[in-house]
């Protein structure tokens, strides 16, 4: 994955007859300045999942297979070597030992009740190139948000988007297992999207951002057709950040005002527009109903194939080369 780069106007702070950052012509003191936050939790994200992997590793011992799956990759490392390329070519442990561990297997989380494997699979990873992949795109995308708009937010787009992920996944894909924080990080670029265009009016060179920011969402979700790609973690969560961005990203449209010593005329009563106010309510109502349908068919164990036929084609589209089947 990769991000994109917005600029906003610049800082706005003077007195007299000013035409802000924001095109508002006053007398008054305005000040836009934005709080620069520290990022702390994506890397925390990051250093988590690389602790698990190393723990799945460790758990998954491949010499004590080596007699039934064949010769472990870089025996070197010896308990932690890698499962044989035949196996899993991303290097990395057994299928096995990923479900042990916590991978979203739609019999368990349906029949097994064991509904926190939509959370656990978000921290697993097939193999280094799988974790390395999500990794450096977390860092590229999630640090620069979370300095914009600070831990609790993008901490909470990125958790609630990887179980929104997990849940799509898991009404569409039965037969086979899903890991991976491709879910959580897709749901970081939907709230990009949302972001700019809920904060449409603070941009400089809004229609080139709009177009990369788009033409690096259709490249990602375009790869999620592959085979052993779960597109629909993709899908589900970058539609649950996408929502997510219109009432957790919002930002004011008129600047901070000094109120203090300013004729009530130059009152601001709202700092947002209407059409943000409208944005927000219209998500949460989707996002909501989104979740509460989305679980209800899951834990009645309903097949979302059944309601959607053509469906299947978004994950993974079958040529002479490979088989969707499998």
């Amino acid at each position: 994955m990769a991000s994109v780069d917005m600029e906003r106007g610049g800082v706005a702070k003077n007195r007299g007859n000013y035409t802000s950052s924001y095109g508002m012509s006053t007398p008054y003191y305005y000040e836009t300045r934005e709080r620069q936050w520290i990022s702390w939790v994506i890397p925390i994200f990051v250093i988590s999942n690389i602790a698990v992997f190393i723990v799945a590793m460790f758990i998954n011992n491949c010499p004590n297979q080596e007699h039934r799956t064949g010769k472990c990759v870089v025996r070197f490392l010896h308990r932690f070597s890698f499962q044989p390329l035949r196996e899993n070519p991303l290097f990395g442990p057994s299928a096995s030992t990923l479900e042990k561990l916590g991978a979203l297997e739609w019999k368990k989380v349906v029949h097994g009740h064991q509904g926190w494997r939509l959370v656990t699979c978000i921290w697993l990873h097939a193999g280094v190139i799988h974790l390395l992949a999500n990794m450096l795109s977390l860092i590229f995308i999630g640090i620069r948000l979370e300095q914009q708009f600070g831990f609790v937010r993008i901490g909470l787009i990125y958790l609630i988007s990887g179980f929104g992920g997990s849940v799509l996944s898991s009404l569409f894909i039965r037969n086979n297992i899903s890991v991976g924080a491709s879910g959580a990080l897709f749901g970081l670029l939907g709230a990009m999207l949302s972001e700019l265009i809920t904060n449409w009016t603070i941009y400089s060179n809004k229609a080139a951002a709009l177009i990369t920011l788009l033409i690096i969402i259709v490249i990602n979700l375009a790869v999620g057709i592959l085979p052993h790609v779960d597109n629909f973690a993709h899908i589900g969560g970058f539609l649950t950040g996408f929502l997510l961005g219109f009432i957790l990203l919002v930002r004011p449209q008129f600047g901070w005002i000094e109120r203090h010593n300013l004729p009530p005329a130059a009152q601001v009563k709202s700092k947002h527009k209407a059409y943000q106010y409208i944005f927000l309510l219209i998500s949460l109502v989707l996002l909501l109903a989104g979740f509460v349908v989305g679980l209800v068919m899951l834990f009645r164990g309903k097949n979302g194939n059944d309601r959607c036929h053509w469906c299947h084609y978004l994950s993974c589209v079958p040529t002479s080369r490979w088989n969707c089947g499998n």
